[in-house]
Protein backbone atom coordinates (compact mmCIF):
# COMPACT_ATOMS: atom_id res chain seq x y z
CA UNK A 1 0.00 0.00 0.00
CA UNK A 2 1.99 3.17 -1.04
CA UNK A 3 1.99 5.76 1.34
CA UNK A 4 -0.21 9.08 2.07
CA UNK A 5 2.65 11.52 0.56
CA UNK A 6 3.39 9.37 -2.70
CA UNK A 7 -0.66 8.91 -3.01
CA UNK A 8 -0.98 12.53 -2.57
CA UNK A 9 1.58 13.29 -5.21
CA UNK A 10 0.81 10.66 -7.86
CA UNK A 11 -3.22 12.27 -7.42
CA UNK A 12 -1.71 15.87 -8.17
CA UNK A 13 0.39 14.06 -10.81
CA UNK A 14 -2.69 13.01 -12.68
CA UNK A 15 -4.98 16.13 -12.40
CA UNK A 16 -1.90 18.46 -13.37
CA UNK A 17 -1.19 15.67 -16.37
CA UNK A 18 -4.93 15.73 -17.61
CA UNK A 19 -5.43 19.10 -17.41
CA UNK A 20 -2.10 19.58 -20.10
CA UNK A 21 -0.08 21.32 -17.19
CA UNK A 22 2.23 19.03 -15.49
CA UNK A 23 5.37 21.35 -16.12
CA UNK A 24 3.83 24.54 -14.83
CA UNK A 25 2.08 23.17 -11.84
CA UNK A 26 5.16 21.53 -10.87
CA UNK A 27 7.09 24.69 -11.27
CA UNK A 28 5.17 26.73 -9.22
CA UNK A 29 4.29 23.93 -6.34
CA UNK A 30 8.39 23.66 -6.22
CA UNK A 31 8.74 27.52 -5.64
CA UNK A 32 5.95 28.11 -3.58
CA UNK A 33 7.15 25.05 -1.13
CA UNK A 34 10.18 26.30 -1.30
CA UNK A 35 9.05 29.63 0.06
CA UNK A 36 6.60 27.43 2.71
CA UNK A 37 10.04 25.67 4.14
CA UNK A 38 11.80 29.18 4.43
CA UNK A 39 9.03 31.31 6.16
CA UNK A 40 8.34 30.19 9.60
CA UNK A 41 5.24 32.11 10.32
CA UNK A 42 3.67 30.75 6.46
CA UNK A 43 4.38 27.29 7.49
CA UNK A 44 3.02 27.63 11.01
CA UNK A 45 0.00 28.78 9.55
CA UNK A 46 -0.57 26.47 7.21
CA UNK A 47 0.22 23.42 9.36
CA UNK A 48 -1.97 24.65 12.40
CA UNK A 49 -4.83 22.02 12.92
CA UNK A 50 -6.70 24.69 15.39
CA UNK A 51 -6.70 26.70 11.97
CA UNK A 52 -10.35 25.36 10.58
CA UNK A 53 -9.59 24.44 7.33
CA UNK A 54 -10.93 26.86 5.66
CA UNK A 55 -9.08 29.79 7.26
CA UNK A 56 -5.94 27.76 5.99
CA UNK A 57 -7.00 27.50 2.43
CA UNK A 58 -8.04 31.10 2.72
CA UNK A 59 -4.13 32.14 3.11
CA UNK A 60 -3.32 30.20 0.28
CA UNK A 61 -5.81 32.22 -1.88
CA UNK A 62 -4.79 35.40 -0.46
CA UNK A 63 -0.76 34.34 -0.99
CA UNK A 64 -1.32 32.72 -4.72
CA UNK A 65 -4.32 34.21 -6.29
CA UNK A 66 -3.80 35.55 -9.29
CA UNK A 67 0.27 34.56 -8.96
CA UNK A 68 0.11 30.99 -9.95
CA UNK A 69 -2.46 28.77 -12.18
CA UNK A 70 -5.61 28.27 -10.83
CA UNK A 71 -4.75 24.06 -10.38
CA UNK A 72 -1.88 24.90 -8.71
CA UNK A 73 -3.68 27.18 -5.73
CA UNK A 74 -6.78 24.43 -5.53
CA UNK A 75 -4.25 22.09 -5.24
CA UNK A 76 -2.52 23.42 -2.34
CA UNK A 77 -5.24 24.22 -0.56
CA UNK A 78 -6.37 21.00 -1.01
CA UNK A 79 -3.30 19.20 0.79
CA UNK A 80 -3.64 22.19 3.50
CA UNK A 81 -7.85 20.94 3.96
CA UNK A 82 -6.75 17.93 4.53
CA UNK A 83 -4.42 18.66 7.21
CA UNK A 84 -1.09 17.53 5.10
CA UNK A 85 0.61 21.03 5.03
CA UNK A 86 3.62 19.36 6.94
CA UNK A 87 3.75 16.80 4.18
CA UNK A 88 3.20 19.14 0.91
CA UNK A 89 7.21 19.37 0.78
CA UNK A 90 7.77 15.85 0.20
CA UNK A 91 4.92 15.51 -1.66
CA UNK A 92 5.95 18.25 -3.77
CA UNK A 93 9.14 16.61 -4.16
CA UNK A 94 8.18 13.72 -5.27
CA UNK A 95 5.99 15.25 -7.77
CA UNK A 96 8.71 16.82 -9.50
CA UNK A 97 10.37 14.16 -9.41
CA UNK A 98 7.71 11.99 -10.97
CA UNK A 99 6.81 15.00 -13.86
CA UNK A 100 11.24 14.93 -14.71
CA UNK A 101 11.22 11.46 -14.79
CA UNK A 102 7.85 11.61 -17.20
CA UNK A 103 10.12 12.84 -19.85
CA UNK A 104 13.05 11.15 -18.97
CA UNK A 105 14.97 13.88 -17.05
CA UNK A 106 16.60 14.03 -13.53
CA UNK A 107 15.88 17.10 -11.44
CA UNK A 108 18.93 19.26 -10.45
CA UNK A 109 17.99 21.40 -7.34
CA UNK A 110 19.87 24.47 -7.55
CA UNK A 111 21.02 27.29 -4.90
CA UNK A 112 22.13 30.63 -6.34
CA UNK A 113 22.31 33.74 -4.46
CA UNK A 114 19.96 35.76 -7.32
CA UNK A 115 17.38 34.28 -9.25
CA UNK A 116 19.38 32.56 -13.18
CA UNK A 117 18.47 34.10 -16.43
CA UNK A 118 16.32 31.77 -19.01
CA UNK A 119 19.87 31.96 -20.77
CA UNK A 120 21.95 31.08 -17.51
CA UNK A 121 19.49 28.10 -16.42
CA UNK A 122 20.04 26.54 -20.27
CA UNK A 123 23.79 26.74 -19.89
CA UNK A 124 23.71 25.45 -16.41
CA UNK A 125 21.43 22.26 -17.53
CA UNK A 126 23.56 21.91 -20.41
CA UNK A 127 26.74 21.53 -18.34
CA UNK A 128 24.61 19.58 -15.27
CA UNK A 129 23.33 17.33 -18.54
CA UNK A 130 27.18 16.83 -19.94
CA UNK A 131 28.79 15.96 -16.57
CA UNK A 132 25.95 13.69 -15.25
CA UNK A 133 25.38 12.24 -18.66
CA UNK A 134 21.81 12.31 -18.03
CA UNK A 135 18.86 14.89 -18.95
CA UNK A 136 19.25 17.74 -16.21
CA UNK A 137 15.94 19.77 -15.50
CA UNK A 138 17.56 22.80 -13.34
CA UNK A 139 14.88 23.53 -10.11
CA UNK A 140 16.52 27.30 -8.99
CA UNK A 141 16.23 28.12 -5.00
CA UNK A 142 17.58 31.55 -4.01
CA UNK A 143 19.66 31.64 -1.46
CA UNK A 144 21.74 34.97 -0.68
CA UNK A 145 23.89 32.98 1.65
CA UNK A 146 25.27 31.29 -1.65
CA UNK A 147 27.26 34.66 -1.89
CA UNK A 148 27.59 33.70 -5.78
CA UNK A 149 27.89 30.70 -7.56
CA UNK A 150 25.77 27.93 -7.79
CA UNK A 151 25.50 24.61 -5.42
CA UNK A 152 23.62 21.94 -7.26
CA UNK A 153 21.94 18.95 -5.70
CA UNK A 154 21.26 15.77 -7.87
CA UNK A 155 20.13 12.95 -6.14
CA UNK A 156 23.49 12.27 -3.60
CA UNK A 157 25.57 14.66 -6.07
CA UNK A 158 26.56 17.78 -4.65
CA UNK A 159 28.49 20.08 -6.95
CA UNK A 160 29.62 23.36 -4.85
CA UNK A 161 30.47 25.89 -6.92
CA UNK A 162 29.72 28.45 -4.83
CA UNK A 163 31.70 31.74 -3.53
CA UNK A 164 31.03 30.96 0.20
CA UNK A 165 32.71 26.91 -0.83
CA UNK A 166 35.94 29.06 -2.55
CA UNK A 167 35.94 31.25 0.25
CA UNK A 168 35.75 28.42 2.81
CA UNK A 169 38.53 26.53 1.35
CA UNK A 170 40.78 29.45 1.13
CA UNK A 171 40.16 30.14 4.67
CA UNK A 172 41.33 26.10 5.31
CA UNK A 173 44.39 26.76 3.37
CA UNK A 174 45.58 29.70 5.08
Amino acid sequence: MPDRVDAYASAIFEVAKAEGSLDEVADELFRFTRIFESNDELRNALTDQALPPEKRQAIVEDLLGGRALPLTTSLISFVVAAGRGRDLPKIVDQLVERAAAEREHVVAEVRAAVELTPEQRQRLEQALSTNLKKDVEVKVIVDPSVLGGVVARVGDTVIDGSIRHRLDQLKESL
